[in-house]
């Protein structure tokens, strides 16, 4: 039965028990729920509104249930209102009335509060590790990469050369930088609520800080109403986790480009592909197509929460009861599509020869060609316009700047001469970007050094 009927003279409705209750889902902050009532615990001991033996007659009582629910022993009550009502049900059970003492000096609305933080705390911390571990993946085929020439791309269309290392080491960057909001938004989830009880304290003379210590948090709310009805810290959360699925989104569909016969610049493990049920020459890339599919249900989980908390009033209202599903649904996708594509990166094979020929046939070098005229005296806008023409000529001819005879580069300019050859090498084309940030080997190598200071690897 509610721990609350006491006000009520009808028994509840059967499908309003089902469509109220969030056991199914919420049983799995168990271990959280528990830790924070055996702090609970030792906080009303500490401070005389229990006695010690009653406290540790609960701690006993908590600690025996957590053994008996990660041993298989003990099952969730699918019955039961919320993971709160069934861990104190069960206390009760097994030690009596003391059980009944401990929701002294606490509402569910702080519980539950502080059981969602605790959870993401942990959660957080596994997040960043599985991001760190994906990043360090493509470090390392950075490493192996770092002279693999490629077409660099704008608007789709083969733009200018650049290396593999050099594409990997970007997705690296906005790891980097999703790894920064998920330790500023940690910050934020942890701050301690409990003590703020239902809304507006309590008379009991609680010492916050103490109960805050022995959870791990670094401090406590300061206001009792927000403390209970704040969930700025999972919408954060959301859209830290949104981020990270674009970002994931992205390196997928050029993975799918990549593997494709077109491009070919790839080729995927089989253990991370799949076939056809009737064309049997196919490999799909269905993993990178599930994660880029995946990225919009993750978006979903953010404007549900966005949606959720638009209209309600101060303090706690049950529609925050959805938040749990979509922020559980979000840390779930996310962390499938980062351990899925951790080993697929990892074990992919590079095409470099395919690689190559793609950026010598996609006249990637033309601007080189031109900086070429310009340092030898042309305006830019008129060396622009020359091998514009000589591009033109290569397509009609069927050939490549890097093929055309000296003799030709002559009818479009006089100022051509045979160092041409050597300004528009794909390799020395990259090295010459040898600007911070830019494609060459050296800034590569710097790249990686520098993101490897900041994860540690």
């Amino acid at each position: 039965m509610p721990m609350w009927e006491g006000r009520f003279s009808k028994k509840l409705d059967e499908r309003t028990n089902d469509f109220n209750s969030s056991i199914k889902f919420d049983h799995r902050m168990y271990k959280q729920d528990i830790k924070g009532s055996i702090a609970h615990s030792k906080m009303l001991a500490k401070q005389g509104i229990i006695k010690e033996e009653e406290s540790k007659s609960i701690i006993d009582g908590l600690n025996g249930i957590l053994e008996d629910l990660e041993s298989g022993k003990l099952e969730f009550d699918p019955n039961a209102e919320d993971i709160h009502m069934f861990v104190e049900a069960e206390l009760t059970k097994r030690i009596g009335d003391n059980g009944k003492k401990l929701h002294t000096a606490r509402s569910r609305n702080d519980q539950v509060a502080l059981d969602i933080r605790m959870y993401l705390k942990d959660e957080v911390t596994t997040l960043i590790e599985n991001l760190k571990k994906l990043a360090g993946t493509f470090i390392k085929k950075a490493e192996e990469n770092t002279h693999t020439i490629m077409p660099g791309y704008t608007h789709m269309q083969r733009a200018q050369p650049v290396t593999f290392a050099h594409h990997l080491m970007a997705y690296v960057e906005m790891f980097l930088r999703d790894l920064e909001r998920l330790s500023e938004t940690y910050k934020r989830i942890d701050v301690s609520p409990i003590g703020s009880c239902a809304l507006a304290g309590t008379t009991y003379p609680l010492d916050r800080e103490f109960e805050a210590k022995e959870l791990g948090f670094s401090k406590v709310t300061n206001n009792s109403l927000d403390g209970v009805s704040d969930r700025d810290f999972i919408i954060e959360l959301l859209s830290d986790i949104s981020i990270i699925m674009m970002h994931l989104s992205r390196i997928s569909e050029e993975i799918i480009l990549w593997a494709s016969w077109e491009f070919k610049f790839i080729e995927l493990d089989d253990s991370f592909s799949t076939g056809s049920s009737i064309m049997p020459q196919k490999k799909n890339p269905d993993i990178t197509e599930l994660i880029r599919g995946k990225t919009g249900r993750v978006y979903g989980d953010l404007y549900t929460m966005l949606t959720v908390m638009k209209g309600t009033p101060l303090a706690y209202n049950k529609d925050m009861q959805e938040d749990k599903e979509a922020i559980f649904d979000a840390l779930d996708t996310v962390n499938l599509c980062i351990t899925t594509l951790d080993p697929l990166v990892e074990t992919m094979t590079v095409i470099k020869e395919n690689m190559k020929k793609a950026a010598a046939e996609g006249f990637i070098n033309a601007t080189d060609c031109a900086d070429y005229l310009t340092v030898k005296g042309i305006p830019f806008r008129d060396a622009y316009k020359i091998v514009g023409n000589l591009v033109k000529y290569c397509i009609e001819n069927k050939t490549t700047l890097e093929k055309l005879d000296i003799s030709v580069y002559k009818k479009f300019s006089n100022v051509f001469d045979e160092d041409i050859y050597d300004a528009i090498d794909l390799i020395n084309c990259v090295n010459k970007r040898n600007v911070l940030g830019g494609p060459a080997a050296e800034q590569v190598m710097k790249q990686i050094e520098i993101a490897k200071k900041k994860l540690n690897v």
